[in-house]
């Protein structure tokens, strides 16, 4: 089975060498409770925390999953003690305000040891990560009487809580949520109703689960302009803040599912169940986006999780294996035939692998630097800030979710097929990445529903294309200046093409729309792809070249590998991977009669 390491050389590269996170940090109000010495041992607390109590974990969650029992759920063996271990370590509070019993760390800290979490055991990350998104929805939109009673318990850990958006009858389509939220005289709700996918709905980890509800109001508009947003806990917080009467939601069952099997997937009913209203009547699906933005990146994160981990279990494998020998000659003369590393297409496989995971980790990071600035300006009550950030932070968003998933899962399966048809078997524990990584491209918006809201409200609607030519030129700025740079002259030339095209399509999306509405939905997943190997490109480009300046001084000789490794990677990058987005180039402009022009009716396989 894949044993997790955690990858601190190249985490460290990007924190230090890539993004200055450093002199980032001193531009925040909290800079004060950040220094090297801090980072350092968070970096390694998470680390020793990943590798010895959750990776041990992983496969063995999986083999057992959760056992529900007459509404109650329990974790597998070995879980609960280390959720234990997780809320004494203080974990769950890194990023979250000391006023409520947190460390007031800067966010990207906490995405950074999530990534870590992840890639050790992503069924176990989901129980502690989907509290998080339950939090900045509190702290952002609750009441101070709300704050002060949820969240020092979920800041903690002692408390989880969750997100209930999907019902039956509606996923992605919130317009056509059903739950009744009807007012008491005393100013709360009673909220009735059914919601399915509830991750960590219901579980033994925590004494209380806070539930955060989608519902309507008996006057609501229709559609997603009527829909509010209520807390419901599972047991009704006392006047003093601690555990009181059962609330009336119960879970109904939880799901049998391809993956993630370790983590609890709820149906969860609510009847007339004690509900408070959080955030503005019929302004509930505004709220929730908090929530689902923070969800959505940690999605993202999943996506260089899965690479990561495919990639540690594929890589000692390829060493092991013997078979055949190398094309160009013997490479292990004294054995029976060559390891399998030495074959080209096996290198293929591993370095797509890496190529995903260390690109899509810098993507990760430099956005999570955006997220520290926004959590600044929100907690120093900049709206005007937050709003600019938040727009951008919207860009990254769709593409960071719909791409790296896509690529995850990819690689997963590249871990895989380095394995042959040991990769099919069980034991090994590679196939269980595969299984695991499927969800990501669909919960949290599938990527069809990412490209929708990058091409569609981001690029086309929201700014008429000028978010593309803003990203592009900060491109063509970083091309100018290394234009000279013999190690990215190559780069930088695939780089100001692939922003000059990038630009000339979404123009040309633009005005066929005009003629053609449906291009916007049949281009959409090809213009995200795109836009996801462009953007990786350009993160490639900038480990690239701090790799080169490292080995033009000298400096760092110890790291001489590393820096001459990172260049290989991109150039492997750039060779084997950025071509592909020529073909979802060509795809995107034709025409949607391809796809519309069938009638429903001839889809039947039964003539």
């Amino acid at each position: 089975m894949p044993v997790y390491k955690a990858p601190l050389r190249d985490i460290r590269f990007l924190m230090n060498e890539v993004f200055d996170f450093s002199s980032h940090y001193k531009t925040l109000s909290n800079s004060d409770l950040v220094d090297a010495d801090t980072i350092d041992m968070i970096l390694e607390g998470a680390a020793d925390f990943c590798e010895n109590t959750l990776s041990p974990l992983y496969q063995s969650g999986d083999s057992e999953g959760c056992h529900w029992n007459n509404g109650d759920v329990t974790t597998p063996k070995g879980y609960k003690e280390a959720y234990d271990q997780f809320v004494q370590g203080g974990w769950q509070g890194l990023s979250y305000p000391e006023q409520y019993g947190g460390q007031g760390l800067p966010l990207s800290l906490n995405i950074i040891k999530s990534e870590m979490m992840g890639t050790a055991n992503w069924s176990f990350t989901m129980y502690p990560g989907l509290s998080m998104g339950c939090m900045n929805t509190i702290l952002e939109f609750g009441t101070e009487q709300q704050k002060n009673t949820y969240m020092p318990h979920l800041v903690a850990g002692t408390w989880s809580g969750t997100m209930c958006l999907t019902e039956p009858q509606c996923g992605t389509d919130l317009g056509q949520v059903k739950t009744k939220a009807e007012p008491q005289s005393n100013g709360h709700y009673k909220i009735s109703g059914t919601k399915i996918f509830i991750s960590a709905g219901e579980h033994d980890l925590t004494e209380n689960i806070v539930h955060i509800v989608l519902a309507r109001l008996p006057d609501a508009p229709k559609g997603t302009k009527g829909i509010s947003l209520f807390i419901v806990p599972k047991f009704l917080p006392t006047e003093d803040g601690q555990i009181g009467e059962r609330n009336a939601v119960n879970c109904g069952s939880i799901e049998h599912k391809m993956g993630i099997k370790a983590s609890a997937t709820a149906v969860l009913n609510f009847e007339e169940a004690t509900g408070f209203l959080i955030g503005e009547p019929n302004k509930g699906l505004h709220a929730m986006f908090t929530f689902m933005n923070t969800a959505r990146l940690g999605t993202a994160v999943q996506g260089v999780a899965h690479a990561e981990l495919s990639f540690q279990g594929a890589l000692p494998y390829a060493r092991e294996r013997l078979s055949m020998r190398a094309l160009s000659g013997k490479k292990d003369p004294d054995k029976v035939a060559d390891a399998i590393i030495h074959h080209a297409d096996v290198r293929r496989m591993l370095l797509t692998q890496k190529a995903i995971a260390e690109g899509g980790r810098a993507m990760i990071y430099y956005t999570a630097q955006i997220a520290d600035k926004m959590s600044d300006a929100l907690a120093q009550g900049d709206q005007a800030k937050y709003q600019e950030l938040d727009a951008t932070l919207g860009f990254y968003t769709p593409i960071l979710k719909g791409f790296l998933t896509e690529m995850g899962f990819e690689s997963a399966n590249q871990g895989v097929q380095v394995f042959g048809g040991h990769g099919y078997i069980k034991e090994w524990g590679m196939e269980q990445i595969v299984r695991d990584a499927r969800i990501a491209t669909l919960y949290e918006g599938t990527t069809g529903v990412q490209a929708l809201d990058l091409l569609g409200r981001k690029v086309l609607i929201g700014t008429r294309g000028k978010i593309i030519a803003t990203y592009t030129s900060e491109i063509l700025k970083f091309c100018g200046q290394h234009a000279r740079n013999k190690y990215l002259r190559r780069f930088v030339w695939d780089l100001t093409k692939i922003c000059t095209q990038w630009g000339l399509l979404t123009t040309r999306i633009w005005l066929t729309a005009r003629k053609d509405r449906d291009i916007v939905s049949s281009a959409s997943v090809d213009y995200l792809m795109f836009s996801g190997y462009a953007m990786m490109a350009y993160f490639w480009a900038q480990q690239a070249a701090v790799a080169s300046d490292k080995i033009e001084k000298g400096d760092g000789k110890e790291s001489i590998d590393f820096y001459k490794a990172k260049l290989k990677v991109a150039n492997f990058y750039f060779d084997r991977l950025l071509p592909r987005s020529q073909g979802h180039a060509e795809a995107m402009m034709n025409p949607s009669r391809g796809l519309t022009s069938l009638k429903s009716e001839h889809f039947s396989f039964d003539y």
